[in-house]
């Protein structure tokens, strides 16, 4: 029985369900690419798939517009996946299972994958409206999106012929996004040395969880808690206070999104036992103090457990811990163009213990300024240098520039009106879309960004807006309607 099928529009909300039922985490896309090219047989549209997994499906124009220009309507096929951690779900094989709760869409325990599940939905249910009278319409869908664009870098720039694009992986609905960030991953990997536990010791199994999380373009700037830099702050205060080492460390999951959880364990003498727990719940106190109702299911819980095989050495400890002090988090500088704008941040995203006693810390930083995007890795490089780390700079993508004459942000704006009466806001965006690297390989290709409301993305609370999904989905029609004549 269908969870979604009574919803409006309900073309949108079909071909959600069937993908919320295909596991299609970043990098293991290859069963929604399996989906499309059967999507596509199925209802005889020409499709084709380039080398690294990127899929055109093209849909002919309809009679008497053969003249009209083609559009391009884009979305990316991964998704991020996070979960609850007393939720069991394994992502390779597992559906997401939607729920409609007060006028949204959510998941179980789950993100939903609406980022951007309702994008391929959208182009899917374009393509086979029997009603559309429209010019040529090709339908891209990339890989990869979430954890490097991989898609967007290799994207060839024949692989599709038009030259006008609406990309689909936006949030905010009411808002064009005519620019976006550009970003860049900052990566390091230390080591440490094994050694014994020390006689007459206990430990303790410390969680930090419960926390908003959210993506880390869209919802930088909006001051929520960060796991690991909350659990470092732990452990780098109590070391100052006792004397403590430290056997695990696993804060983060996911490049793009804040860290919602972290775990560690420590030792240290038994003599300390209960005035180290009393400082760890004073601690708590504190960060509940300080965080107030913007973190009001943070937890911090601590239980004793049996003594690990090994603990970190001393020094590498206390370089590990200055590391994740140092490294910077959060908004570093807003836009001097756009009001409310985020112009530069840093997200640190994961600190991990790993295989041969090593330690790997991942950093993302954004800007719309493709200097500060630089000079922010930088700092995060030298906080990561200064603890022997090995650091490598990748994943970088360029900034989209906004283009306020832009043809189709003005089909687009008069679209909007006439169908909604008011003035939709045009702004650039934080996040990272596609569009920028698109730009790179395509100069001049006019691009526009819009979608329904999603909130919560890359977290367990994602959902989306039922009512934005139907004037999504009838701005989307309007603007294909309406592309202008060659």
């Amino acid at each position: 029985m269908s969870i979604l099928g009574q919803l409006n529009p309900a073309p949108i909300w079909i071909y959600f369900e069937e993908i919320c039922n295909i596991p299609r985490l970043s990098k293991d896309e290859g069963r929604i690419r399996q989906y499309l090219l059967d999507f596509a047989k199925k209802n005889n549209l020409e499709s084709k798939e380039d080398e690294v997994g990127n899929i055109l499906i093209i849909k002919p124009p309809s009679m008497g517009m053969e003249n009209r220009k083609t559009v391009v309507l884009q979305s990316h096929m991964d998704m991020v996946g996070e979960k609850n951690a007393d939720y069991k779900h394994i992502w390779t094989t597992d559906p997401i299972i939607p729920v409609v709760k007060n006028k949204w869409v959510t998941a179980t325990g789950t993100t939903l994958g609406a980022d951007d599940g309702i994008g391929i939905a959208s182009q899917l249910a374009i393509l086979t409206d029997e009603n559309l009278n429209a010019g040529k319409i090709e339908c891209l869908f990339t890989v990869d999106e979430e954890s490097g664009m991989t898609g967007a870098i290799n994207l060839k720039s024949d692989f599709f012929s038009g030259r006008t694009l609406l990309n689909l992986d936006s949030e905010d609905e009411g808002i064009l996004f005519i620019g976006c960030a550009g970003g860049m991953d900052t990566v390091g990997t230390m080591n440490y040395q094994p050694i014994p536990v020390p006689v007459n010791s206990f430990a303790l199994d410390i969680s930090v969880t419960g926390l908003h999380g959210g993506h880390s373009g869209d919802e930088i700037h909006k001051g929520y808690a960060n796991a690991v830099k909350i659990m470092s702050r732990l452990l780098w205060n109590i070391s100052n206070e006792f004397r403590i080492s430290v056997s695990f460390f696993d804060g983060g999951n996911l490049r793009n999104a804040i860290p919602r959880e972290a775990f560690a364990t420590l030792v240290s003498d038994k003599a300390n036992n209960d005035t180290v727990k009393n400082w760890i719940n004073n601690f708590y106190s504190t960060m509940t103090d300080e965080f107030g109702d913007l973190e009001k299911d943070l937890k911090i819980s601590v239980r004793e457990v049996d003594l690990p095989s090994f603990v970190m050495d001393e020094d590498n400890q206390k370089k590990f811990l200055n590391a994740l002090t140092c490294c910077p988090h959060g908004v570093i500088a807003w836009s001097k163009e756009m009001d409310d704008l985020v112009e530069t941040s840093t997200n640190l995203a994961s600190a991990k213990f790993s295989d041969n006693n090593t330690i790997r810390i991942i950093t993302t930083q954004r800007s719309s300024v493709e200097s500060a995007k630089v000079n922010a890795g930088a700092m995060v490089e030298s906080c990561l240098k200064f603890a022997g780390a090995q650091v490598v700079h990748s994943g970088g993508y360029p900034e989209w520039k906004p283009n306020l004459t832009s043809d189709i942000l003005q089909i687009t704006r008069k679209s909007y009106l006439s169908l909604f009466g008011k003035e939709p806001a045009v702004r650039a965006i934080h996040a990272g879309l596609e569009c920028g690297l698109i730009y790179e390989k395509i100069r001049g290709i006019d691009m526009i960004s819009f979608g329904p409301t999603i909130k919560g993305a890359h977290t367990p609370d994602e959902m989306i807006e039922i009512r934005t999904a139907q004037m999504f989905w009838d701005l989307l029609i309007e603007v294909v309607r309406n592309m202008p004549l060659q």
